[in-house]
């Protein structure tokens, strides 16, 4: 695929938070989308559970006293009534984009009920919320003219220059080919970093890129070791990503058991509590996993509201409707990321992040169930109306000294340097697990 060397805007990352903040630039915009394979290898076509919206305006405190407990009170109190306030019109967004998601008879929206919420308040389609959003979104960015999509290229660096972003330094993987590309603005939507680690729900090449390259350039980052383990992955002796058994099938009735068989904590806690629940029960019991069972939710709502688990649960040979299932916990959510605003804005101009690699403050320490997609779509959607806003332009001048200061020669092997930027965001971890200032730590090691 031939790339243009300046763009107005580039987007790194495909998901949910890449495509809306795309949807909603303006058209006069030329946009530029990069991401490491296909688009499909995005978390967001994972999503199982839902998406949260708040009912009515009785259901706002409840949502917001939920939000902030599951996170410790860590949370943004800002940023959490920003995404409460906005999720009607999120849902509205993407009621007019075609998504689906389960109505009742009436016409009005079927919501269920996930660890954490003190009443039903997510909207979803059987167990595949996130893919079928994302395919609406991705359909919806296909047909706008302003917008290129490049699938199998890596960012390996930013531009950085007297403190603003001039684009991004890419490798194209199939053209084995070195980009430098220029834009106004650069929005980093690269998703978590759950890749980096051995266990987990995410995909493998979700490694924190964005996190290291942010780090080594003095940008902040907050929280990197506020990560959200799942608690209900199906556990399985195959290699490679686990796979994710929704929240809410614990919201419809599902028990997890210890080894005899027995019940041994309440569901519904905020997946923190119950992951340590379900860690300690293993270790008391001396198993690899424990058991979830589903048999008590009625079989028709089993096979029309799970149906991809179901399937999968068969082909490790499991029968969910006669039998329980072993599930283990694995690393599953990132709640820290880049510095943002709730506009998407970072520490350095010209520069923003949304969704899973950012941090607004959303989410605090424990980010409460079916809140990511909507965190995603709501502040990408800021971001995007910001950056229109913009009256910021770059200079040809301005741009030859930006790339002139590169130091080529540290791109020269690809797959070394992001080698060493996952040693990096497994570094950043462990210093901020110890209570060392990240930041500053990446200050000496790099600037």
């Amino acid at each position: 695929m031939f790339l243009k060397d300046r763009y107005d805007v580039v987007i790194v990352g495909a998901g949910v938070a890449g495509l809306n903040c795309a949807l909603n630039l303006p058209r006069d915009k030329d946009v530029l989308m990069i991401c490491k394979r296909s688009p499909k290898n995005s978390d967001s076509y994972l999503a199982q559970g839902g998406i949260c919206r708040l009912r009515d305006n009785g259901d706002y405190d409840s949502y917001f006293e939920d939000t902030m407990r599951a996170g410790h009170y860590e949370n943004n109190p800002a940023a959490v009534e920003c995404m409460i306030r906005g999720s009607q019109q999120v849902i509205d967004d993407l009621i007019s984009l075609g998504v689906r998601l389960k109505r009742k008879a009436d016409g009005s929206f079927e919501y269920t009920r996930e660890g954490g919420h003190s009443a039903p308040r997510i909207c979803y389609f059987e167990d595949c919320t996130g893919k079928e959003i994302t395919t609406n979104l991705m359909k919806a960015v296909k047909k706008l003219s302003n917008v290129t999509i490049a699938p199998y290229v890596e960012m390996l660096d930013i531009i950085e220059y007297e403190n603003r972003c001039y684009g991004v330094v890419a490798y194209d993987i199939r053209e084995k080919a070195l980009k430098i590309i220029a834009a106004e603005s650069t929005v980093l939507a690269t998703g978590g970093i759950g890749g980096a680690f051995s266990h987990t729900t995410n995909f493998g090449i979700l490694t924190g890129d964005s996190l290291a390259i942010c780090l080594r350039h003095g940008i902040a980052v907050d929280h990197i070791n506020y990560i959200q383990t799942h608690p209900t992955t199906l556990y399985s002796k195959r290699r490679g990503r686990r796979f994710l058994i929704t929240e809410s099938i614990r919201g419809e009735g599902a028990r997890l058991l210890d080894k005899n068989f027995n019940r041994f904590t309440d569901e519904l806690q905020p997946r923190d509590v119950v992951k340590s629940a379900v860690l300690s029960q293993m270790q008391k019991d001396g198993t690899d996993f424990v058991w979830l069972d589903m048999r008590t939710i009625p079989e028709k709502e089993i096979s029309s509201h799970f149906p991809a688990i179901v399937k999968r649960c068969a082909e490790e040979g499991y029968d969910v409707f006669k039998e329980c299932i072993p599930i283990v916990p694995a690393i599953h959510y990132f709640m820290g990321g880049v510095r943002s605003d709730l506009n998407g804005r970072t520490t350095l101009n010209g520069l923003y992040a949304v969704g899973e690699t950012c941090c607004n403050g959303v989410h605090g320490k424990n980010r409460l169930a079916s809140n990511s997609l909507l965190e995603s779509l709501l502040f990408a959607k800021r971001a995007a109306k910001d950056i229109g806003a913009s009256s910021a332009h770059i200079t040809g001048s301005e741009l030859e000294k930006a790339v002139s200061s590169l130091n080529k020669s540290a791109y020269r092997d690809p797959n070394k340097l992001l080698r060493q930027y996952i040693k990096d965001v497994n570094l950043a971890v462990r210093l901020a697990d110890e209570g060392v200032d990240v930041n500053e730590k990446f200050k000496e090691l790099y600037r």
